[in-house]
């Protein structure tokens, strides 16, 4: 007995210290892509942050591993431990990382000052070029941030703007949706009218240009035409722009609705 129990701790053993050999080839002298990939998919796992910590130590000018690494703390809001790594991504490459910066601080941090600064920084190192951070056009980005500063003005420039780098076919719809709500909020009734009949042009389902055309009408005494857009919004609801990860600036509210009918609409 005594013997089997010898050979059982010996071949554990052997076992235990191959596995370990193999953990730490896998960690530390391994294809640098493969072990990259491993911590990417992983995203926020123990070991995935550990790993990459091991990649940031053998390779300390790679933006990529700063940047891959941040991301889950930035998806869980812990926004200060995947800032210092986004920025340290930027540092050692503006072009590559300073749209996505921009595109975090406008949305999730409503920093819109800083948002700027970031568009505005990666606009000039990329010349005769119109950049899309994250996905969405530059001047509508823009746009969106001097909107959140209540610079209607601003925000308006930007939006025709973005309309005209991607023609009115192709634009985010929601460009013609914040130009209305600009003019809407500097009291130019009638332009903003046209920029949200531009939005429903695209798409009868917009429900945020539904429901600025419904203000302006109950405003302006028209109410007829404000229950039309209003059960619209209502009807349409559905189809809202919606992320579940945050909060839009021109989101709309089933209580929006509500609130305006009950002014008398």
């Amino acid at each position: 007995m005594k013997k089997i129990f010898k050979i059982l701790k010996i071949l554990l053993t052997v076992l235990f210290t191959s596995y370990s050999v193999f953990v730490i080839s896998f960690l530390f002298f391994s294809d640098k892509e493969k072990r990259y990939d491993f911590a990417s998919h992983l995203q926020g796992d123990y070991l995935s942050q550990s790993m990459f910590e091991i990649l940031k130590f053998q390779y300390p000018e790679n933006d990529e591993i700063y940047f891959e690494q941040s991301v889950p703390y930035n998806k869980r809001g812990f926004y200060k431990e995947g800032f210092q790594l986004l920025n340290k991504a930027v540092a050692l490459d503006p072009k590559m990382h300073l749209g996505y910066r921009g595109y975090m601080k406008l949305r999730f941090l409503r920093d819109f000052k800083g948002a700027l600064k970031d568009f505005n920084r990666l606009d000039t190192l990329t010349p005769n070029f119109v950049d899309s951070p994250w996905g969405e056009e530059i001047d509508f980005l823009r746009g969106e941030a001097y909107f959140g500063l209540k610079k209607y003005d601003k925000a308006i420039t930007h939006f025709v703007k973005s309309i005209e780098n991607q023609g009115e076919g192709w634009v985010n719809i929601q460009a013609f949706v914040y130009t209305g709500l600009s003019e809407y909020k500097l009291g130019n009734f009638e332009k903003a009218k046209i920029q949200f009949e531009k939005a429903l042009s695209q798409s009868k389902y917009t429900v945020e240009a539904h429901l600025g055309l419904a203000k302006i009408y109950l405003e302006t005494g028209d109410l007829t035409k404000s229950k039309f857009h209003l059960d619209k919004a209502e009807k349409y609801y559905s189809y809202k722009r919606n992320d579940p990860y945050n909060e839009y600036l021109n989101e709309v509210y089933e209580s929006d609705i509500a609130k305006l009918k009950s002014s008398g609409a």
